[in-house]
């Protein structure tokens, strides 16, 4: 191939990608580069053709051309190439280039091997359901996993499951003065197996309520009154929005993250932990 033909197919890589036809712009590219690998502008050229297939959530070949780009990017000068190898390599469970994707990218890390868990603050997750996209709150494990901390009301999703989320924040949640990102999801990346639950309770004072949300936490399992959940449409769920900690009282309904008979365990000591003010009923498994 001569220079002036890959010159061409740049260009209609670059056309291509201008109308968000990424596997045309990826597939041109990816032509060029096979004839020149290391010319001084191929960094950008593998960079694009692996974030087109990010795009298009080919995960092996963003991973694949994701390497290339990196090796030809500064380490510790926190280059995007690095954060989209990160989240490919997550994704192709290589945990090595994983790491040294993060650190690349400058960020440190926790001391060791293998799968990266650490403490790296809490965010918000935004999960597609098909045209409502209900935000979830996390715990990330690293940069791009995090652990869920809500009982999501949507279909099939629960409370501790690990999801790998995207780099830019695409909106924000201000709770207590404080300003969390927003991140979508990318994928569903290690399932829970608790079940989701919901029960009527009685509670005749917030702190009676906060009592039982914090007995569910203290044993590993979720609980929030369903009240406390929005789901937004797609277009209003990104922005900044406001969170509130209040919570209700008197007869409502509580979603829970629990095996059933310990639900019924936790319910029964809840209740039995004041004289008045605290009952329940209806305990039943949904979704």
């Amino acid at each position: 191939m001569r220079k002036a033909e890959a010159g061409q197919l740049i260009k209609q890589a670059r056309e291509a990608w201008e109308v968000e036809e990424w596997l045309r712009a990826a597939g041109l590219y990816e032509q060029v580069l096979a004839h020149f690998p290391d010319e001084e502008p191929s960094a950008d050229w593998w960079y694009d053709a692996a974030l087109a297939h990010k795009f298009l959530r080919n995960w092996a070949k963003a991973y694949e051309l994701g390497r290339e780009a990196a090796a030809r990017a500064p380490r510790g000068e926190g280059d995007p190439a690095y954060w989209n190898l990160g989240i490919a390599a997550t994704l192709q469970r290589d945990r090595t280039t994983a790491r040294d994707a993060w650190a690349g990218f400058g960020i440190d890390l926790p001391e060791g091997e293998g799968e990266i868990v650490g403490r790296f603050g809490n965010a918000c997750v935004r999960l597609d359901t098909g045209g409502e996209r209900e935000v979830v709150w996390i715990e990330r494990l690293c940069p791009t996993r995090g652990r869920v901390v809500n009982v999501p009301v949507t279909g099939g999703r629960r409370y501790g499951e690990i999801v790998v989320h995207d780099g830019e924040p695409k909106g924000e949640r201000v709770l207590d003065g404080v300003t969390f990102p927003v991140f979508d999801e990318l994928l569903l990346f290690e399932a829970s197996e608790l079940p989701t639950l919901e029960v009527t309770v009685a509670a005749g004072e917030a702190e009676d309520l906060r009592a039982l949300l914090e007995l569910f936490g203290e044993h590993g399992y979720g609980a929030e009154p369903a009240g406390s959940v929005r789901v937004l449409c797609a277009c209003r769920s990104e922005g900044t929005h406001q969170q509130d900690r209040s919570l209700p009282t008197g007869t409502q309904t509580v979603s829970l993250a629990a095996p059933e008979e310990e639900a019924r365990r936790l319910l029964a000591q809840w209740a039995d932990g004041a004289v008045i003010g605290r009952s329940w009923s209806g305990l039943a498994a949904i979704g």
